[in-house]
């Protein structure tokens, strides 16, 4: 949605850097179908990231050198997400005869009424969204802003593993973009779905709510699969590191099931259902037609139906890449088990074909 900082390019990567990994994947199109060309997760240093901010620069360098490697892509550019938290955006009207050039200028003188750092210090951009609802000679105009340094880190980043940030998105558009692919499957009675994604991370959760395509509410908290992880390694006496293996690949003992991974589905659901109380809460929506889940800890088994049964919603895993072909260097089994985790990455890749 937003050229957020940068022009376009061919084929970039989307590359998402999350609290526990980076994510890499590359697409290509011919007509209307999508091609994995290449995808890679490669996990991050214990603290490199913390609440979505970079914090040891060499480590996410590093990680992305070696998922580049994985992944077997002889892309350069890149497209990365700036979390929403990090974004300040304003709607704001301007004159619809404006150029684009003339828009920026007057952004520039103007903007410091709209954000509250120096001006300095933030990264801005603009997209026209169309035409002012209330007056036909003025456009709406979405305006970002981000400090420097949150684009600037993840640039150096990315130099790190010799990449070059074509493109400085946000989170939130990135996963709009990747829900237009799933929106066509589901069903709709009439009118305009309204869905929650819920991506469910290492250390957090966040909770969007779409309706027609558009998210219109966003919240994050603290919660996510590291919890399972940590009780899986403090029941049994395994590292770190073995608890997130034995996690995923199994070969726990009999009790896991029902003392441990229970417990913690039990958890998720009670999440879903504060996070969509809250949304609730905020005003025009008393339900939602869908719930996607996303986010490493979505292709836990059953957990979906679970959801389901419990809340009395539709609830599905969200696979972006349903509909795509596979180029032969990329694995579909493990592709479809990560496929809720790449959400981001794949709403970045998207951005190749604006």
């Amino acid at each position: 949605m937003l050229g957020l900082f940068g022009k376009k390019a061919n084929s970039l990567l989307g590359i998402d850097i999350s609290s526990t990994s980076v994510k890499l994947l590359e697409l290509s199109r011919s007509g209307n179908r999508y091609k994995v060309e290449a995808y890679a997760v490669e996990p991050l240093p214990a603290n490199a990231v913390v609440e979505k901010n970079i914090a040891e620069l060499e480590g996410v360098g590093q990680a992305l050198a070696r998922v580049l490697v994985k992944a077997r892509s002889s892309a350069k550019t890149a497209a990365v997400a700036v979390a929403g938290s990090a974004v300040i955006t304003k709607t704001i009207e301007m004159d619809a005869a404006l150029s684009e050039d003339e828009m920026e200028s007057q952004l520039k003188v103007e903007a410091d009424q709209y954000i509250p750092y120096p001006l300095e210090e933030v990264a801005i951009d603009f997209e026209v969204q169309g035409y002012s609802a209330r007056n036909p000679e003025r456009v709406d105009v979405l305006l970002a802003a981000c400090r420097k340094e949150n684009v600037e880190v993840r640039e150096a980043a990315l130099a790190l593993a010799g990449l070059t940030a074509r493109v400085v998105d946000v989170e939130a558009y990135a996963l709009e973009r990747a829900f237009g692919l799933l929106e066509p499957a589901l069903v709709d009675g009439d009118g305009p779905l309204t869905v929650a994604v819920v991506d469910i991370g290492a250390t957090m959760t966040t909770l969007s709510v779409l309706h027609n395509g558009r998210i219109i509410y966003t919240r994050e908290q603290l919660f996510g699969g590291r919890q399972l992880t940590e009780e899986i390694q403090r029941r049994y006496g395994l590292s770190m590191e073995e608890a997130g293996l034995a996690k995923k690949q199994g070969g726990l003992p009999d009790d896991y099931v029902m003392e441990v991974l229970q417990p913690f589905k039990d958890a998720v659901v009670q999440q879903v259902s504060r996070s969509l109380q809250f949304f609730f809460a905020a005003g025009q929506f008393n339900d939602v037609d869908y719930i996607l889940l996303a986010g490493g800890t979505a292709s836990i088994s059953g957990l979906d139906q679970l959801i389901q049964q419990r809340l009395g919603t539709p609830a599905m895993v969200a696979n972006p890449f349903a509909d795509m072909a596979l180029s032969s260097k990329v694995n579909a089994g493990a592709l479809a088990s990560d496929a809720p985790a790449l959400m981001i990455a794949c709403g970045l890749a998207l951005r190749s074909f604006d």
